[in-house]
């Protein structure tokens, strides 16, 4: 295996890189995430149409990991990275006008490229970079866990946004009074990612990395690279790992649905739980990887998994209603602590698993062609449950079926766990 040497990087690198990472995705996924049915009304759309914007933006996402890969193997990662924060913003500005579902499409496809092909490797390279051979765990941490808090202060910030514009109870307003208010949260939230995109280009800048001469890739897209990855059991492995979490995270999106159509929650109370929960990312994302580089990053994605499937029978078994409010705050924080623990050490494994930091962008992008298909299909399965059986029985079906897909990523985390001992 090459080897590479590492120089410490400054601190306000890694800050910058987290404002990034999250900021590119608040428009696409965060802000349905905390406003789902003022989302699903001001668009007039039904959950299985937003389920199929998602499988656009999905399917466009698929293409762009396999070749933004080697693009992030080539270029400097802020240029990519200030590419992708710009023109996803100036997608943020045509949701504003409210497109028609099929422009929504459009829009949603247009978003994979933007934050896959140009900025998703780049993100994950600049993230090892910055945390050497002995801080994967750490790095990933900061990274995901500051990503939680950077999308909590955006939501908090939205839903701030969206109050102001309410001038009475909630309930009391119709939906063109909530579309007008919602516009107000998307037109700010999309001029704040361009600002990022500008510091980005301007900031984002880090100390030389060396590498050895064998460890530079000469071309852009090569099958040589494709095959140093592909003999590393642990890359398809991680397939399936991610694979398995990245759907548990994406059930998240249903919290606040959980919360307004089972628990009784109003819009704003259901929008503050879903942000709520993404106040517990940032302490799981640095406790983690603190606790991964002092044993494996493997294990505790076993044991985020096993979190995972304990909840999902939970929900699956319907037995959180409005009667049992301390079960649902206890379900939906253990949920969170499991999904954001393996989520924060998706690519800290990559150290673990001996992967040439070279090929690390090729690496990223052929795990991704697989392991983030749940950006085609989830929307759709969960839209399909939600719409076929309304309220709490169709959120129970989808709780169901996130229940079998943790279940194998506990058997292929722990399989990965027991490889990377046996090699060490």
């Amino acid at each position: 295996m090459q080897q590479h040497k590492t120089k410490k990087q400054p601190l306000y690198v890694i800050l910058l890189l987290i404002l990034a990472a999250e900021a590119v995705f608040i428009l696409p996924f965060v802000l349905q995430r905390i406003f789902r049915t003022t989302f699903l009304e001001s668009f007039s759309i039904t959950d299985t149409e937003i389920g199929s914007c998602f499988a656009a933006y999905g399917t466009v996402a698929l293409v762009s990991y396999l070749f933004g890969g080697p693009l992030a193997d080539k270029f400097k990662p802020h240029l990519l990275m200030s590419a992708a924060l710009i023109l996803t913003a100036l997608g943020g500005f045509f949701l504003a006008t409210y497109p028609s579902l099929y422009q929504l499409h459009l829009l949603y496809g247009f978003w994979g490229f933007t934050t896959i092909f140009l900025f998703w490797a780049a993100m994950i390279k600049a993230t090892r970079i910055w945390g050497g051979t002995h801080k994967q765990g750490i790095a990933f941490g900061f990274l995901d866990g500051g990503r939680g808090l950077v999308a909590a202060l955006f939501g908090s910030v939205g839903v701030i946004i969206f109050s102001l514009f309410i001038t009475k109870e909630v309930e009391l307003t119709s939906i063109e009074e909530r579309r007008l208010a919602f516009k107000e949260v998307i037109t700010y939230t999309s001029i704040a990612v361009f600002c990022i995109g500008i510091m980005v280009f301007f900031f984002l800048k880090f100390t030389e990395t060396e590498t050895t001469a064998s460890d530079k890739p000469s071309k852009l897209l090569t099958i040589e690279n494709f095959k140093i990855v592909m003999k590393y059991r642990a890359v398809w492995l991680l397939m399936i790992i991610i694979l398995c979490a990245y759907n548990g995270y994406k059930m998240t999106d249903l919290f606040s649905k959980y919360a307004e159509e089972v628990m009784g929650y109003n819009k704003i109370e259901a929008a503050k739980v879903g942000t709520s929960l993404l106040y517990i990312r940032p302490v799981v994302g640095v406790v983690i990887g603190m606790l991964a580089d002092r044993t494996k990053a493997s294990l505790w994605i076993v044991i985020g998994f096993l979190l995972m499937t304990i909840t999902s029978i939970i929900f699956y078994a319907g037995i959180i209603d409005d009667s049992t409010t301390l079960l649902f705050i206890l379900s939906i924080g253990t949920m969170a602590l499991g999904v954001y623990s393996a989520r924060v050490l998706y690519f800290a494994t990559l150290e673990e698993a001996k992967i040439p930091l070279a090929v690390t962008g090729t690496a990223v992008g052929f795990i991704s062609v697989v392991g983030y298909t749940p950006d085609i299909f989830a929307g759709l399965v969960m839209g399909y449950f939600l719409d076929a059986n309304k309220g709490a029985v169709g959120l129970q079906n989808a709780f169901g079926v996130m229940g079998l897909f943790t279940l194998a990523g506990l058997v292929a985390s722990f399989m990965f766990y027991k490889h990377s001992k046996n090699r060490a």
